[in-house]
């Protein structure tokens, strides 16, 4: 995995940005758990991305070279479009990522993503 550095930085942007989002209540951006009460959503955002965890780490110590090969394209992927997402919703009523710190975490994962795929995509 050492020839995806820019993955595994775009990796710790995200995991640092999800820490963030908890903070944030980003839980409330979300159509389904944004029905919940404060403490229900926190409980069941934070407790969705065990499960999330649990599979990637899983995935990077025990899968295949193909298998990690898709994952780690899978999550640059995400990680770019995960940009735009915040970027449709940031005139979202109850969304807080609004400091240089929030929006650094969640851009840089994105810009490392980009930089994983496009030197992925080089021969």
């Amino acid at each position: 995995m050492t020839e995806h550095v820019f993955f595994l930085v775009g990796l710790a942007f995200l995991l640092a940005h999800e820490m963030d989002a908890v903070r944030l209540h980003e839980w409330r951006l979300l159509p389904v758990l944004s029905r919940l009460d404060d403490r229900v959503g926190f409980l069941v955002f934070t407790g969705l991305h065990v499960p999330l965890y649990l599979l990637l780490f899983f995935l990077a110590f025990n899968a295949d070279a193909g298998t990690i090969r898709i994952m780690i394209v899978t999550l640059d992927v995400f990680f770019v479009v995960h940009v735009g997402l915040h970027l449709l919703l940031r005139n979202h009523p109850c969304n807080e990522f609004r400091s240089l710190f929030s929006w650094s975490l969640i851009v840089t994962a994105g810009i490392a993503g980009a930089i994983d795929l496009t030197q992925a995509a080089a021969p």
